[in-house]
């Protein structure tokens, strides 16, 4: 995808909500790097996601909307264990 809505500001969206497919709840935004952007959900258990920029829809100033489902979210959960 090539179109000007995957380009976004860094400043603008970290602390944002990410929502998927069907307003699905993808964490806050903690990082945007040059291919992934991190989203982290949770409060005691926290998990890290490193999602594709290329699959951002669109920010609309408050959330960053992303073509996933939470169900299709999974597979770019970062396994890591924290001690």
């Amino acid at each position: 995808m090539s179109d000007n809505s995957t380009i976004i500001n860094p400043e603008d969206v970290i602390k944002k909500e990410a929502r998927g497919i069907d307003n699905a709840d993808l964490g806050e935004v903690q990082e945007v790097g040059i291919e992934y952007i991190v989203t982290q959900k949770g409060i005691l258990d926290k998990d890290k996601y490193y999602i594709p920029k290329n699959l951002v829809d669109h920010f609309d100033g408050h959330n960053v909307f992303f073509t996933v489902t939470e169900e299709e979210v999974k597979q770019y959960k970062e396994y890591r264990q924290t001690l």
